[in-house]
């Protein structure tokens, strides 16, 4: 059986993080994908706002968390993964913003995550292809970055994981970074040859898949022992709604709008060995407060059906 996560957004809060642990544990789980962009969210940095929390300093970021740490060991949940707030680069932001993405953010990222103990977190590259006029002048904005977290990472013992996204662009959703397995392959082998360490990994998202009509198979098949996360859920082929797998056709045949079929060949084709996580936390604000439990024990039991088709 592979390991089953899901998010620790709208489940595990502030208040009582050992509880919140608790229900994830009883719904199923071993693992959790820490939601450390909740701290930062994204909505505030496309407005270009500045928010405070990461201007605490390492101590002060670690004390907080404590009860998040104490309450995943205390209910068995393992912190496998996590994601950096993003965007780590905001185009039309002064460098008032975008200094202390990278220079507060990014590295006090790090310092939470080797502070869980977690060995992967997620990064987004740059969406500048449309404002360079390239994905490879993209692609070296973001080179540089990881370049920049990647003495932390090597220190620290966690592997950086780029992730496949979507663009917007004119109305219409587009390939964005990382679309390209053989590319991102590439890349990531340069880098890991480059400081003699796994400084970078991958992380595939089927949302983001399935909204440009990547080949999922051929995709993972491509990646091999490159993958390192996943971010699994589902959506109507048109926007990215992060809901429970198999809930979407395109059909009144009831055929899936996302092929899940083809995922589950690619990560058997490769062996994968890695967890199972659900990238599902805003399915538990649609749903009335009451189900939640069920609601998570429903994505669980997804995860093991998945687990033994591998």
């Amino acid at each position: 059986m592979l390991h089953i996560g899901v998010q620790t957004k709208n489940v595990v809060m502030d208040t009582n993080p050992e509880e919140g642990f608790g229900i994830l544990k009883c719904a199923g789980f071993s693992h959790g994908d820490f939601s450390l962009n909740s701290y930062l969210e994204n909505t505030s940095l496309y407005r270009t706002g500045l928010h405070s929390f990461f201007g605490q300093s390492v101590p002060e970021l670690e004390a907080y968390f404590t009860p998040h740490k104490k309450g995943a060991q205390m209910a068995g949940i393992t912190i496998n993964q996590m994601h950096m707030p993003y965007p780590i680069y905001v185009p039309k932001a002064g460098p008032k913003l975008n200094d202390y993405l990278w220079k507060e953010v990014a590295p006090k990222s790090m310092a939470v995550c080797a502070f869980f103990g977690c060995p992967y977190i997620v990064v987004h590259g740059f969406k500048l292809a449309y404002f360079l006029g390239s994905e490879e002048r993209e692609w070296q904005q973001t080179a540089k970055f990881i370049d920049f977290l990647a003495p932390y990472a090597k220190e620290m013992g966690i592997t950086i994981c780029i992730e496949n996204l979507y663009e917007a662009v004119g109305g219409h959703i587009v390939e964005g970074p990382c679309c390209d397995a053989a590319k991102a392959v590439e890349r990531i082998e340069h880098i890991n040859d480059k400081y003699h360490a796994e400084i970078l990994g991958f992380c595939f998202d089927t949302g983001h898949a399935n909204l440009v009509g990547i080949d999922m198979e051929s995709f993972i098949t491509t990646m091999g022992s490159h993958l390192k996360v996943l971010h699994i859920h589902d959506n109507d082929g048109i926007s990215d709604l992060h809901q429970i797998p198999y809930t979407f056709t395109k059909t009144r045949g009831n055929l899936c709008t996302t092929d899940w079929e083809g995922f589950i060949r690619g990560l058997k084709g490769i062996g994968f060995q890695g967890t199972l996580n659900f990238e599902t936390a805003p399915v538990l604000s649609a749903f009335p407060q009451a189900m939640k439990r069920d609601v998570l024990a429903f994505i669980a039991r997804i995860g093991e059906y998945m687990s033994g088709c591998i």
